[in-house]
């Protein structure tokens, strides 16, 4: 019985890794801060792509409450594409790097927030 409990632990542990959210690295609190001050111009308050600036530009920012697209991310991939902005990881050039504005804290921070949306 106690095997069976570890190995469950091990297992979501394990999953966990995998989809890039081990552990609470960030404070999803401190992130929403963050969120609202330098990425919510275009993914609007709830991550949804519908900030203000967002109908202005082509393409669209992406949907951030999208749990499956979310899923599919890596925090090291979100952490480069935030800090070094959309072009450097594959993404839209209108997305800006924002690592002059977010320090690498700031970053997981954001990303531990953006990740409360997707659920």
């Amino acid at each position: 019985m106690k095997r069976i409990a570890i190995a469950g632990v091990v297992l979501v542990f394990t999953i966990a890794l995998g989809a890039g959210w081990a552990g609470a690295a960030g404070d999803p609190a401190k992130g929403k801060v963050s969120f609202s001050q330098v990425c919510a111009a275009c993914h609007g308050s709830s991550g949804k792509g519908d900030g203000p600036a967002a109908a202005s530009l082509n393409p669209k920012p992406r949907d951030l409450s999208d749990k499956g697209y979310l899923a599919g991310l890596k925090d090291d991939y979100l952490k480069k594409l935030i800090k070094e902005g959309g072009q450097a990881a594959g993404k839209s050039p209108l997305m800006p790097p924002l690592g002059g504005a977010l320090k690498d804290d700031d970053i997981e921070n954001v990303i531990s927030y953006v990740r409360s949306l997707a659920k």
